[in-house]
């Protein structure tokens, strides 16, 4: 006791007596984390939130659904949760239920797809998977910059590829940088923020020509474009695809999504694949959203009749603004922050994305219902009144 109680003394007097500094004394990251600069995650909801009573929001910021989920969602939620639901047991371990689900749905086997918290989680996976420090790693730019933050974190920096004009397919343009040694491609299709698609005789060529490379094709907005590569996993092991329900599903909240691979990616990834990381409730709600082809039908009908309301529109006042396969379109301003600023006023919430490189003026607009986009319209208009050059180019 004697010795304890010295020793406490001791410390207090070294607190007392020394300047400690945060970085002193805790302990530190991996040198790769050190560096790192976090994902930029702007969100409106804290904005939106804040909003008088009576103010309907338009989010289109995100590209998330601007509908509720399929009501069979919501009904088999509610259904699990009242009847003997079991939150206090592990969900159902690699998903298998919903992957079973997910055979008709992708027209490949249960033992090839694995069911993650979110793309993002799927991503992150193949990056633990596949990337260690100096790998070279090509990402067609622009694209989805979260995925960077996946790459570095593995001690490398990737080769952004972009192509003479943004707005190409970047086939060709790969298919010079790729070298010998890349380990992996990254591709988004269709790409954010482009809207443009690749196709899927270009992803085979791609594949076939550099069969030590690993290619990931990003599907997000798939049921948007209805062009994918996952027919093609079977013949190219050296292919994966991810998918998401955040989008045309309207589950973003829930955090599920998915990949497709061949046989020998599959064992590989699962040496670090955690079984229970997806949610019950993520689950179940996947399978119902599944379930329901008339919904995600209608819903793709409604945004593309959407695309081409706003496109037109937008385009009659004057706009530059053009449109891709995905449910957002893009509008090119001289002022990109006085033009999502003015839409705020307006309780309409917008991504810029000048500050992309290559990318310099253009904002992304997620496109929704036909009567949002008519609403949206209605509120540019009386910013126009305003503002006669909000749309200037």
């Amino acid at each position: 006791m004697l010795y304890r109680s010295q020793r406490s003394k001791d410390m207090q007097a070294k607190f007392q007596t020394k300047k400690f500094h945060m970085g002193d004394e805790l302990p530190r990251p991996a040198d790769v984390i050190d560096g790192l600069v976090p994902y930029d995650a702007v969100s409106s909801l804290d904005k939106i939130r804040g909003l008088p009573a009576g103010v309907t929001p338009l989010k289109l910021d995100w590209n998330e659904s601007t509908i509720t989920p399929s009501p069979l969602v919501v009904q088999a939620i509610t259904q699990f949760l009242g009847n003997s639901q079991h939150l206090n047991w592990y969900p159902d371990l690699g998903a298998t239920r919903l992957r079973k689900a997910l055979t008709s749905y992708t027209g490949t086997p249960l033992e090839s797809m694995l069911v993650t918290n979110g793309s993002d989680d799927a991503l992150e996976l193949i990056c633990k998977t596949y990337l260690g420090k100096g790998d070279d790693v090509v990402v067609a730019w622009p694209s989805y910059a979260h995925f960077l933050v996946y790459a570095k974190s593995r001690g490398l920096e990737p080769r952004l590829v972009t192509p003479s004009d943004v707005f190409e397919v970047p086939t060709a343009t790969l298919m010079r940088e790729i070298r010998p040694d890349t380990q992996l491609v990254y591709i988004t299709s269709p790409n954010n923020p482009t809207g443009v698609v690749i196709p899927t005789d270009d992803v085979a060529q791609l594949c076939k020509a550099f069969p030590s490379t690993l290619f990931v094709v990003d599907e997000a907005y798939y049921e948007f474009s209805g062009v994918t590569a996952v027919g093609l996993v079977k013949r190219y092991p050296n292919l994966i695809v991810t998918r998401t329900f955040s989008k045309c599903f309207g589950i973003a909240g829930l955090r599920i999504g998915y990949l497709v691979a061949s046989d020998p990616v599959i064992l590989q990834l699962k040496k670090l694949y955690n079984p229970k990381s997806v949610n019950v409730l993520a689950q179940v709600a996947a399978q119902a959203a599944l379930s329901d082809k008339q919904f995600r039908e209608d819903y793709v009908n409604e945004v593309t009749r959407g695309k081409e309301i706003l496109l037109q529109g937008l385009i009659d006042r004057g706009a530059h603004a053009r449109t891709g396969d995905a449910n957002f379109i893009l509008v090119k301003v001289l002022d990109p922050l006085k033009f999502v600023q003015s839409l705020e006023s307006a309780a309409v919430y917008v991504r810029d994305r000048s500050n992309m490189p290559g990318f310099k003026g253009w904002v992304r607009i997620t496109v929704g219902t036909v009567a949002q986009m008519e609403d949206l319209l209605t509120r540019i208009d009386e910013l126009l009144k305003k503002n006669p050059r909000l749309l200037d180019h």
